[in-house]
């Protein structure tokens, strides 16, 4: 069995349409909504449903965070409940583990496909989207794949057909796809200077929401001043 986590980006995309050319059979695909991504992440998902579904594969299934009573948690509301910024804005990657990683476990420990092969003793192939350019970060990754008793981890884009950024970029325009965008949360800390701008100038009602989980967190802070880690986007981008 054939699985690819999907994470709403280019390397994501690349891999999508990479598997598809090299006829490398996909039986399911997850992407993990926090509840916070960005419009444009959104729309693409519809996009790439559309390609996917005239190219005969599984259209994309759409996971997300609960809580222990089985109720939506958005990462929004976990902050704005806790008065902290995502983690990733304290040097960790927590947000990330609990909103993308987890529940796209948690929905394959229960999909009956999945379990069949586990129940066999076998594993599961996951299509992973780390491109050429990246092999610090797959080098990492690789580090861990052997202790994991679940999954093959594959990395297509390097392992396969050696792309890089660039040539995913091609790929995607070469199949008539929209670039999709950065994927990220919309109040994400990593975010740069101009991609802020754009949000504050196109989405100013997302804008207002990061800045109002900025000041919920603001008493609370001691080692950062807000989601721009050594300032907070109200203070550098409130009156521009």
């Amino acid at each position: 069995m054939n699985i690819v986590s999907f994470g709403g980006g280019t390397n994501s995309a690349a891999l999508l349409i990479g598997l598809y050319k090299h006829k490398i059979p996909v039986d399911l695909i997850t992407f993990a909504d926090t509840g916070a991504e960005h419009p444009h992440t959104y729309q693409f998902i519809k996009v790439m449903n559309k390609w996917l579904s005239e190219h005969g594969m599984p259209e994309i299934t759409v996971v997300k965070t609960v809580d222990r009573y089985g109720n939506r948690l958005t990462l929004e509301t976990e902050c704005l409940r806790s008065h902290t910024l995502p983690s990733i804005a304290y040097g960790y990657k927590r947000c990330s583990q609990k909103h993308k990683i987890t529940p796209q476990e948690k929905f394959c420990n229960r999909y009956p496909p999945c379990r069949e092969i586990w129940q066999r003793g076998e594993k599961v192939n996951r299509f992973i989207g780390y491109d050429a350019g990246e092999m610090k970060r797959y080098e990492h990754s690789r580090k861990h794949n052997e202790a994991d008793k679940k999954y093959h981890n594959r990395y297509p884009l390097i392992e396969m057909w050696g792309w890089d950024r660039d040539d995913c970029i091609r790929e995607i325009r070469a199949a008539g796809l929209p670039l999709p965008g950065k994927s990220s949360c919309f109040f994400c800390p990593s975010m740069k200077r101009q991609e802020i701008l754009y949000l504050k100038k196109h989405y100013p009602d997302l804008f207002k929401r990061a800045v109002a989980l900025e000041e919920n967190a603001m008493p609370y802070l001691k080692t950062v001043k807000g989601l721009g880690r050594n300032y907070s986007w109200k203070d550098r981008f409130g009156k521009e």
